[in-house]
């Protein structure tokens, strides 16, 4: 299997099967990141391809400070913000991203305690300040501390921080679901 960059120096070649490849590797994912950050379904439908297009007209990138992924994170991070300030919307949604399990599914006593659990996390997620709830986002997203510290521009040591001050507020908000 090709690594992203290989699969990215191939789509630069005019690859489209590679293009093909890394539309694959990155739709569920990505699409799950941008989605909450959006009104609607389609704006995060038209951010995703804006942001894999970019992979097609861009130029030739070095991944010298960081890999494909965390360009591609960096890029559609960068449209959301884009479009969120052409249309004047300060502030975004926020929700919890679902994770992506292959568990089998649960009791209906179980799911409807899931159900309750989720909805007390989407809610704290929503009250995080913007900082704490885009770390939330990229970590569900999968990617790493170095990756998420690239695609927000901050030095790893802040990230640390910030990410040490996301898990403290949540387990706070989270407190009487953990405690059953």
């Amino acid at each position: 299997m090709d690594s992203d960059e290989a699969l990215y120096a191939r789509v630069k070649r005019g690859d489209m099967l590679a293009f093909d490849d890394l539309y694959a590797r990155y739709a569920p994912r990505l699409f799950g990141f941008l989605r909450p950050q959006l009104p609607t379904r389609a704006d995060a439908e038209d951010v995703f391809h804006e942001s894999l297009l970019a992979t097609l007209e861009g130029g030739e990138v070095a991944f010298d400070r960081g890999s494909f992924r965390t360009w591609l994170y960096r890029i559609a991070r960068n449209l959301v913000l884009n479009r969120a300030r052409s249309h004047g919307r300060g502030e975004v949604a926020m929700a919890r991203l679902a994770p992506l399990t292959e568990d089998p599914p649960p009791a209906a006593d179980e799911r409807a305690a899931q159900g309750q659990m989720l909805r007390a996390l989407d809610g704290a997620v929503a009250r995080l300040p913007s900082p704490l709830s885009e770390i939330y986002r990229l970590r569900s997203s999968g990617l790493s501390y170095e990756e998420m510290s690239l695609v927000l521009g901050i030095p790893l040591g802040t990230l640390k921080s910030r990410m040490n001050q996301m898990v403290n507020v949540l387990r706070e908000e989270l407190k009487p679901w953990t405690a059953r």
